[in-house]
């Protein structure tokens, strides 16, 4: 099986008193995600889809939420955890796609710094990880402000 396809999706609650985090990047926003970690769900997302691509179960199983060793952890230093057991098992990532659902704030301003570190992690080319957003045109949870999702897929390979 030299090929291998994972999709993972995250949710994560908007609050005040937090640091909003998406894609390894600090967005100034009034409202930030509420998580055990830095509650960066892109990076999350990501994770999940590079760890289901191995049926390597998801970034719970590896880094639970009850564990204090996790508590506000930078997200990036969970993505470089899960990069190294995908690459443990003799794959490498080829490409990442990524939708982000929020109503606000605007992420255009951010996607390339994003990309570039997500890149940078997973030992891709800027060109390897595409990064989208849209909004729910006020419908729901995401549409009301009161959360934010991320879907990502990642493709892998053997090295």
């Amino acid at each position: 099986m030299g090929i291998r396809i994972g999709q993972g999706i995250d949710f994560h609650q908007l609050v005040t008193g937090r640091d909003l985090w998406i894609g390894g990047i600090k967005i100034e926003h009034e409202k930030g995600g509420l998580g055990h970690s830095d509650a960066d769900v892109l990076l999350h997302a990501i994770c999940d889809a590079i760890l289901g691509a191995l049926a390597l179960g998801d970034i719970g199983t590896h880094f639970p939420d009850t564990s204090a060793e996790f508590k506000d952890i930078d997200s990036k230093i969970l993505l470089m955890r899960s990069y190294q057991l995908i690459k443990t098992k003799g794959y490498r990532v080829v490409n990442i796609d990524a939708t982000l659902l929020l109503e606000k704030p605007k992420i255009k301003p951010y996607v390339n710094a994003m990309r570039e570190v997500i890149a940078n992690i997973l030992e891709l080319p800027v060109d390897g990880v595409s990064i989208k957003a849209t909004t729910m045109e006020t419908m729901g949870f995401v549409g009301r402000e009161e959360g934010l999702s991320a879907h990502a897929v990642a493709l892998l390979e053997t090295v």
